[in-house]
Formats: structure tokens, sequence, C-alpha cells
């Protein structure tokens, strides 16, 4: 990205091919729309681009292009004065079928359990699901969410118990 900054914008296409999959994971999950994921990682890196000066290299580059997509999301979500949606992404969509057969007992029960953990982390308010998404999807350690969300690591933490005992909460509601 310090490239990218001093006037290299060819380096702009190794930072997308390198974190495109990253970005697409976390949009798709805090937004639950294929295209509209899609978009928001284009706009991200419209927005590196555009705010490039801004980023100083004295901190992880990571971080810094979470904080963009956090404010792409917020903004959408401000412009369109709705909550996060949960529309009809489904999990399916993230697993690839059995080529032919049928699905054995222990498939169909995994599945299931999926679609009702699915059905929890939809449920969980916008704020513990971007946590769960970020911690337990994106693979980010306690230290760099707390960056990016500009909080302590041990408010993390926190955070994190809370929105776990939510989606515990919600999952068994739903089972039962």
């Amino acid at each position: 990205m310090l490239k990218v900054k001093d006037g290299d914008i060819q380096k702009m296409g190794l930072l997308y091919e390198r974190y495109y999959r990253q970005l697409y994971c976390f949009f798709l999950h805090m937004t639950r729309g294929k295209e509209l994921s899609e978009d928001m990682i284009q706009n991200v890196f419209l927005r590196m681009l555009k705010y490039r000066k801004a980023f100083t290299g004295s901190g992880e580059f990571r971080i810094w292009m979470y904080h963009v997509a956090r404010n792409l999301i917020l903004d959408h979500h401000k412009k369109n004065s709705k909550t996060p949606s949960h529309n009809s992404l489904q999990l399916k969509d993230f697993e690839e079928r059995i080529s032919g057969g049928q699905l054995t007992d222990d498939q169909l029960d995994r599945q299931q359990k999926l679609e009702l953990l699915e059905t929890a982390m939809n449920n969980l308010s916008y704020k513990n699901r971007e946590l769960l998404v970020m911690c337990r999807y994106q693979k980010l350690r306690y230290s760099e969410i707390a960056r990016v969300l500009n909080i302590t690591e041990g408010a993390v933490k926190v955070r994190i118990h809370r929105a776990l005992n939510e989606l515990k909460s919600n999952y068994l509601k739903i089972e039962n």
C-alpha cells in the first residue's frame, strides 16, 4: 500500500488479488448478499485508492482495510436507512452439493445444525455478528479486532463473550 500511496497504482491489483476473498467473505457474512458483497469490494478498493494518502504505514494494512470496509457498510446502511439485511442467502450457497446420491443421516444432521446456526447468526445484533465474523470467519486476532474497532483488547474479549452467549441463546430458541 505504501507503493500505491507513492503513486505506483499498479500495485493495487496485487492488493486486490491478495485480499479479495477475505473481503468477499466479510461482506457476505455481514450483508448476506452476493451482488452487494461484490459491489462493496469494488467500492473498498476505490476508497483505498481515493484515500491512499491517509494510509500512514505505521499500522498493519489489513487493519486499515477493515476500517475502510466497516465504514463502507455503515455508510451503505445509513444511506438505505435500514438495518443490515438477512436476505435469502442459504447455507447451500456455501457448500457444494454431494454429487449423485442421498445424504447420509450424519450429513443431513450436520446440514440441519449448520442451517440452525446460520439462522441464529442472522438473528444476532449487527455489532455482535460483526464481532463474530471478524473473529471466527476472518480469523482476526483480538488485538487486531481491537485496533479495527478502536477499543481495548479486553473490551473485545468481553464483547465476543457476550456475542457468543447471544448466539447460543438464539440457537437454543430455534432448536426447540
